[in-house]
């Protein structure tokens, strides 16, 4: 039988945050921890939600590069700025 590509999840810390759901989101979700609790261990949908964002996030390309870009670009505004090329104030815009 194929895994879920969810797979174990890991030990995280957390915060909390409350969100609304179409009814039958959250049937599907509640459906796929039940799966999820038989291939691995019991877990509560709630538990498998942050894991799912994550994934979601990782896997979604255009958000990688977009955010590869603005990391590149407060990486070089610091570099200059530890350089003494431009001024503290500068690397805020």
């Amino acid at each position: 039988m194929p895994e879920l590509k969810l797979g174990r999840l890991p030990k995280v810390g957390v915060a909390r945050l409350t969100i609304t759901l179409p009814e039958r989101l959250r049937q599907e979700l509640d459906q796929y921890a039940a799966e999820h609790s038989r291939l691995y261990e019991p877990v509560e949908t709630t538990a498998l939600i942050p894991h799912m964002l994550e994934a979601f996030l990782r896997s979604d390309r255009g958000w990688r590069s977009r955010k590869a870009k603005v990391g590149a670009a407060h990486h070089r505004s610091a570099s200059l700025a530890a350089t003494g090329t431009i001024r503290d104030d500068e690397t805020s815009s």
